[in-house]
C-alpha cells in the first residue's frame, strides 16, 4: 500500500486508455498482502513497458491472446494461461487477438491496481500527459520505461 496516494474502492471501474479496469480487491481488505483488478483491453493495443517496483503480478488471461515482452524475452500467451511477472522486471504486452482481451490480474503486495483509476480520474492521456503520467506511476511505486511492445512480426 502507498501513503500519499488516492486508493479506490473495491467496485471502483474506470475507463483508461484502451481499457476497462474494475478493482475486485484492495489491499485494505486482505491487510495489504494484495491487490486484484480486472481488465477488458481492446485489440491490437498494448501499454507502454514499465517495471512495479514493489510488485509481483501474475495475470492470467480469460479471453484473447497476449505478446508479452519480459526482460527482453518475447512470448506468447492465450486464454487460459497465467503469466507471472516478478516486481523489478522491466515487461509490457500487446493484445494479438481481433476481439477484447480479458484478464484478472493479482499484485502482491496491493496498491498499484488503484494507478488505473487516479490516471483516468485526472484525464490523463499518453503521450500528451507523460510527465503527469510519470509522477503519478512513482507514486504508486512503478516507472514507465519505454513505448508499447510491438506485435512480432
Amino acid at each position: 500500500m502507498y501513503p500519499n496516494v488516492d486508493c479506490y474502492p473495491a467496485g471502483t471501474t474506470v475507463n483508461w486508455l484502451n481499457s476497462v479496469y474494475k478493482i475486485l480487491i484492495t489491499p485494505e481488505e486482505t491487510n495489504g498482502l494484495l491487490g486484484m483488478f480486472s481488465a477488458i483491453s481492446k485489440p491490437r493495443t498494448g501499454p507502454p513497458r514499465h517495471v512495479h517496483l514493489n510488485e509481483d503480478e501474475i495475470i492470467h488471461i480469460v479471453a484473447g491472446e497476449v505478446q508479452f515482452w519480459l526482460e527482453g524475452e518475447s512470448f506468447v500467451r492465450r486464454s487460459g494461461d497465467t503469466v507471472f511477472i516478478p516486481r523489478g522486471k522491466e515487461h509490457g504486452f500487446f493484445i494479438l487477438s481481433e476481439t477484447p482481451a480479458r484478464f484478472i490480474t493479482c499484485l502482491t503486495p496491493g496498491g498499484f491496481e488503484s494507478f488505473f483509476a487516479a490516471a483516468a480520474q485526472r484525464g490523463l492521456q499518453i503521450p500528451q500527459h507523460r510527465t503527469e503520467i510519470d509522477a503519478l506511476a512513482s507514486g504508486y511505486g512503478s516507472r514507465f520505461t519505454g513505448p508499447p511492445v510491438a506485435p512480432a512480426a
